[in-house]
Order: C-alpha cells, then sequence, then structure tokens
C-alpha cells in the first residue's frame, strides 16, 4: 500500500499485553493517539495495566482471554466490535518459550508452545479477520531470529516462530488485494517475563540461566523499533545488529551459522 499510518483514534488489539513488550506496545500505541484492546491470559494484571492507561487518559479495555481457545478469541473481538466498531491493528504478540534439548522435552511441552504461539496467533487473527478487511487494517506477528534460524535447545520454540513465517507471508499475499498488510517483527534478545516463565522439558519453569548474544534490548526500545516499521508498512522488520547479521550467516552460511549458534548458546546447556 505504501504510504505511513497514523494511528490517532484507531483500534489497536494486543494479546500477551501484560508482558515486557505487550505493556511497551500498549504505552508506544497509546502515546500515539490509539484506543487500546488488551488481552492477556493474566486477569489481574491485564485488568491493572488497563486501569494504568486509563488514569493516563487512553482509551482501554481489558479482557481476560486464552488466545488458545477459538471461541474466546470471538468472543473478545465480538466485544471490540461492540465497544470500538472494529479492529484497525492486530498485533500477535501472546508467547511462550521452552529451553531444553529435545531429547529431554516432552511432547506435552512441544504441543503446549505451538497451540500458544502459532494457534494462538491464527485464533485471534481468524476471529479479527472479517474487521481486518473491512477496515483496511495491519497484523503484526511477533517472531525472532528463531523464526528464521535454528536456536539449541528450543526446538518447539523455533518451530512455532518458523510456523509463524510460512503462515503470515502466505496470509500477506492472499490480503494484498483486501488492503490488510502483514508485518512479522523479529526482535533480538529482550528483557521481558519470557526469560522467567520459560518452560523446561517437563512443562516445568526452566531453572538454568539463559545464556543471550549481545546487548539486551528493553521492551521499549523494541516496541519502538518495531512501530516505527509497522506505520511504515514493512513486511519484515529484524531488529539489533546480532539479528540482521544472524540472518544473512544462516541463510548463505548455514553451517558456519551452526557451529557458532551452538557454541554460543550451547554452553547453556551442558552445566
Amino acid at each position: 500500500m505504501g504510504g505511513r499510518r497514523e494511528y490517532q483514534g484507531k483500534t489497536v488489539v494486543i494479546t500477551g499485553a501484560a508482558g515486557g513488550l505487550g505493556r511497551a506496545f500498549a504505552g508506544r500505541f497509546g502515546f500515539a493517539g490509539a484506543k487500546l484492546f488488551l488481552l492477556d491470559l493474566d486477569a489481574k494484571s491485564v485488568y491493572a495495566l488497563a486501569e494504568e492507561l486509563e488514569s493516563d487518559g487512553r482509551d482501554c479495555l481489558g479482557m481476560a482471554v486464552d488466545v488458545t481457545d477459538p471461541a474466546a478469541c470471538q468472543e473478545a473481538v465480538n466485544l471490540i466490535d461492540d465497544r470500538f466498531g472494529g479492529v484497525d491493528v492486530l498485533i500477535n504478540n501472546a508467547g511462550i518459550s521452552h529451553r531444553s534439548l529435545f531429547a529431554q522435552t516432552s511432547l506435552a511441552t512441544i504441543r503446549q508452545v505451538m497451540e500458544v504461539n502459532f494457534f494462538g496467533a491464527v485464533n485471534c487473527t481468524r476471529a479479527a479477520l472479517d474487521s481486518l478487511i473491512r477496515r483496511k487494517g495491519q497484523i503484526i506477528v511477533i517472531s525472532t531470529v528463531a523464526g528464521f534460524a535454528p536456536l539449541i535447545g528450543r526446538t518447539g520454540y523455533s518451530a512455532s516462530k518458523h510456523a509463524l513465517h510460512g503462515f503470515f507471508d502466505t496470509l500477506r499475499a492472499e490480503l494484498t488485494r483486501a488492503g490488510v498488510t502483514v508485518t512479522i517483527a523479529c526482535p533480538g534478545f529482550t528483557r521481558t517475563g519470557l526469560t522467567h516463565s520459560a518452560l523446561g522439558g517437563d512443562g516445568q519453569p526452566v531453572r538454568q540461566t539463559k545464556v543471550t548474544v549481545g546487548r539486551e534490548s528493553t521492551p521499549e526500545e523494541a516496541a519502538e523499533g518495531i512501530f516505527r516499521a509497522v506505520e511504515r508498512e514493512k513486511r519484515l522488520v529484524v531488529l539489533t545488529s546480532v539479528g540482521k547479521l544472524s540472518r544473512v550467516v544462516s541463510k548463505f552460511w548455514p553451517s558456519l551459522y551452526e557451529r557458532l549458534m551452538t557454541r554460543s548458546i550451547g554452553a547453556e546447556f551442558e552445566r
């Protein structure tokens, strides 16, 4: 479509809104004048965030929603239609991770990660699709470097992010004529609750400390970079120099990337 989007008075729906990056999105799009509809599984936190933003003068509503439940996603969109008239921007941000070698990871854990990260985004997008088409809206999908490159100890997480790329790249092609844009955003290592809520192979909270490469971004830095890309309707945004280098090396020298990545991240699983 080209051009630059404006968000004054637009309805922005954010999943996983109570977490670090979700909160940062709410703050950034709220500052741009958007009406905010915040979804999160954590009812107490999402209601508290909505109240906080409302006290700052934002037009905001929070709702506890399990994105793995298609009916709950549809119920949320119906409420959005009643309250705000429809969805202009959908930010598929809800996600969980696991940190465990596949040999020590239960299939139930892999399925849980896929249900939240992949099917959660699919469920919310399907529920909001008619509204997005009617309003020529935008879909934003939060992926990571693991969406286009391997990441040791995160087979299910990486699979869920790769699936997002395949699904939403194809959906973009289907929606181009309808005027709906799709942006896939790949922030690098970011200081969010995902680090502390990652699952171990048994599905319980992970115990070992995460190894990172390069400087961790703040949620606000990541949200700002993604916001700037989305307002210009970019198809893909890869944040941080490490992320951009990873994309190039993994594409053209995959064996080299695998060795470097395993050397830097693999130590996490040798303790």
